[in-house]
């Protein structure tokens, strides 16, 4: 008697082009994932979300910078295991099978950031997957001398963009989003004086500021911050209603709920948009997300689960959440900037445009963890916020020459609009997020 032996089915609807590698082709960075050595992985330099097959056995991994999603769906001839950035894009292809059934957006499944995910599609039932970390920095290699630790830091964001402006070669315009903080206007500093050290025209180069009806109060800061350093002929303000800012049309484009994402992105959205609306053309945009996680710069009294001691004592704790062996990881969205930094890949994406954040990457990631954090703070909350500005100026001092201008701590969606405008725009209450977005699948 012949058994029929099942055949399994691999649908990976990733765009290859959207992955920003700084140091190899797609193929070779897709077989070093196939080679399932954590190693060799680790040496992919850049942003990327990469699948590699092998008969039944499938791996992936990817970066803070893109999402990597998977579901898995089952047909009499064997299981099909689909591979997308987003949720939709799953249902979508669910939906053309005729598979509409199998779907709930909660079977979904994300990649963990910095870990090599590797399944078997064996049939009824698929085991779980296995993870390993291919990204373990060192912690606390670094002495608490300041200067040293901003030049090393910094240093790498530099080398870090002047692989990312060979990559994109010496015609396209450049967009940074601009609030004048710390994070972007030190991308600013760097992308400007590399221009100018090759040769190149910083004129290609904008700073986009976002604005309700001229009331915010980073189109403010971004002005001194470039008036300071004679750059004003970067800014462009891009100013909106008020009305541009859609929560539901932002908990779309994340397919998430959490109200601080969801904000940030709204944001990110209208900028993204109103670039370009102003813009066909644009495609490269630099961004500073991951600069506040990798410094460890968020308010800890605002978070009721956090202490001092837990974001100093756990590894990656704002990259990755509490880690996948934790109780507390979610399967279904991972956890800390590797769940949130889609409130800034989704609207660049969306908008067509080729996004980057420079601060998510690993080799940046790796210098702040070598920071030798309780020994420079010791465990005072006020330190280690302040710390952030220290670091990065001497750094941009010590491999530029220029001042940088620092500002105190604001969040983007904080800064786009007066207080009273941006209370009225983003509800308190998370339960109106959590209803957007359970409205969002409910067809």
């Amino acid at each position: 008697m012949i058994h029929a032996v099942p055949i399994e089915r691999l649908v990976n609807l990733l765009d290859p082009t959207a992955n920003v590698l700084l140091n190899m082709s797609v193929e070779e960075a897709v077989e070093r994932v196939g080679s399932g050595n954590p190693e060799r992985i680790r040496e992919i330099d850049g942003q990327f979300a990469l699948v590699h097959r092998d008969g039944k056995q499938i791996r992936m991994a990817r970066s803070l910078g893109r999402p990597l999603r998977y579901f898995i769906a089952k047909k009499a001839a064997g299981p099909i295991l689909i591979t997308a950035d987003r949720i939709d894009s799953i249902r979508s292809f669910l939906l053309r099978e005729g598979l509409a059934d199998q779907f709930h957006p909660s079977y979904t499944r994300m990649v963990p950031a910095h870990h090599l995910m590797e399944l078997s599609l064996v049939g009824c039932p698929d085991p779980n997957p296995l993870c390993t970390r291919f990204f373990s920095p060192q912690r606390n290699r670094w002495t608490t001398d300041l200067d040293d630790i901003g030049r090393r830091y910094v240093g790498m964001l530099k080398t870090e963009l002047a692989l990312w402006l060979d990559r994109i070669g010496t015609r396209e315009p450049i967009g940074v989003l601009f609030s004048g903080g710390i994070d972007s206007g030190a991308l600013l500093i760097l992308i400007y004086q590399l221009l100018l050290d090759r040769g190149e025209s910083p004129a290609r180069l904008k700073a986009f500021t976002l604005s309700v009806l001229d009331s915010g109060a980073d189109l403010v800061q971004a002005r001194q911050f470039l008036d300071a350093l004679n750059m004003s002929f970067l800014l462009e303000p891009l100013e909106i209603h008020r009305e541009d800012l859609d929560l539901l049309e932002t908990i779309r484009a994340i397919e998430d709920y959490k109200p601080l994402d969801v904000q940030a992105a709204a944001a990110s959205l209208a900028l993204c948009r109103g670039i370009r609306n102003r813009y066909p053309h644009w495609k490269y945009l630099i961004d500073g997300d991951g600069g506040d996680e990798n410094l460890k710069d968020y308010p800890i009294e605002d978070n009721p689960e956090l202490t001092i001691r837990s974001v100093l004592n756990n590894l990656l704790l704002y990259q990755e959440g509490w880690g996948v062996n934790a109780i507390k990881h979610s399967l279904n969205y991972s956890g800390g900037q590797s769940r949130g930094h889609v409130r800034s890949y989704a609207p660049a994406t969306m908008l067509g445009f080729s996004g980057l954040s420079p601060y998510a990457l690993p080799n940046v990631i790796e210098v702040a963890e070598g920071i030798p954090f309780i020994e420079l703070t010791d465990w005072d909350h006020q330190k280690l916020y302040a710390l952030k500005g220290e670091i990065v100026s001497r750094g941009i001092r010590l491999i530029t020459g220029i001042t940088l201008p620092t500002f105190p701590k604001r969040r983007f969606q904080a800064g786009i609009a007066d207080p009273s405008t941006t209370k009225e725009i983003f509800p308190s209450d998370p339960q109106v997020y959590r209803r957007l977005h359970q409205s969002l699948w409910q067809d």
